[in-house]
């Protein structure tokens, strides 16, 4: 259940990027990423992996909070994304 709430807030990050910024990257790169830990999520690839992919998305966010020194929306997916692990491990 953790990991279909972290998707839907996964996605939908990536939804208002695209519609604020016009980002296809960011848009691209949540759907592929919600995918990927949705195939965890449904036992197709172990749950294992949905920690590593996790781990990866917050250095991605780490960076782009590093970048842009706002909080909104990387420092929130960081915090979201460390929740997220802690109640799946």
């Amino acid at each position: 259940m953790i990991l279909w709430i972290y998707i839907v807030l996964l996605l939908a990050g990536g939804i208002v990027g695209f519609v604020k910024g016009k980002s296809k990257p960011s848009l691209i790169a949540s759907s592929i990423f919600a995918v990927l830990i949705g195939l965890c999520a449904t036992n197709i690839i172990p749950i294992a992996y949905a920690t590593w992919l996790m781990g990866t998305l917050i250095l991605v966010f780490g960076i782009r909070l590093m970048k842009t020194k706002k909080f909104m929306p990387s420092g929130l997916m960081i915090i979201l994304t460390i929740v997220a692990l802690v109640l799946i491990n």
